[in-house]
């Protein structure tokens, strides 16, 4: 499969509020850019597995996903790199911003589901996932940026400049393997 431009594509926030310093750090042969429409068929799922169970939604499904996202302007930044030789997924991670009513009408971003496929780490990917996400949500005018993560993963997140804080809380709904659709 030949790479695919961005402007080909259906992409959910505009690609130039990634930071162009993220996009001089990446190998050439890589490219970093939102979340496509199409992008199904790229292997998101496949990268995001690495993480937690992921079932194969099917691409009806995964792309009504997408459009519901889209709908939210200004809520969900989902990215991904892209090999430019395979025109396949290596990496994803995403900040949805929270509007709150305290501080002031403040906004918190939330990172989640940052995922390197296992062939792919160790080559600092995953840092860069983190410092657009992190330049996206200061740049929507986030006080702060968060996220939840293992013990075994805090070093990496204090390198991306994260520090530990609190502690999170978590409830699981009994025999819900997935979210129901409303």
């Amino acid at each position: 499969m030949s790479f695919t431009p961005d402007t080909a594509l259906d992409l959910l926030f505009p690609e130039e509020l990634i930071p162009q310093h993220v996009r001089d750090e990446l190998p050439p042969e890589l490219h970093i850019r939102p979340l496509a429409s199409t992008d199904y068929e790229r292997g998101h799922l496949s990268v995001l597995s690495i993480l937690t169970q992921t079932p194969d939604v099917g691409a009806a499904a995964w792309t009504s996903q997408f459009h519901a996202l889209n709908s939210a302007p200004g809520t969900y930044y989902i990215l991904v790199i892209v090999s430019r030789e395979t025109d396949r997924i290596v990496g994803t991670g995403g900040v949805f911003i929270e509007r709150k009513f305290l501080r002031g009408l403040g906004r918190v971003g939330h990172i989640e589901d940052i995922a390197v496929a296992r062939e792919m780490q160790g080559k600092k990917l995953g840092l860069r996932i983190i410092e657009a996400l992190t330049y996206i949500s200061e740049n929507a005018g986030c006080y702060k940026t968060i996220l939840n993560c293992s013990d075994a993963n805090t070093p990496f997140y204090e390198k991306c400049g994260y520090e530990k804080r609190e502690n999170e809380m978590a409830k699981y709904a009994i025999g819900r393997e997935r979210t129901p659709r409303l």
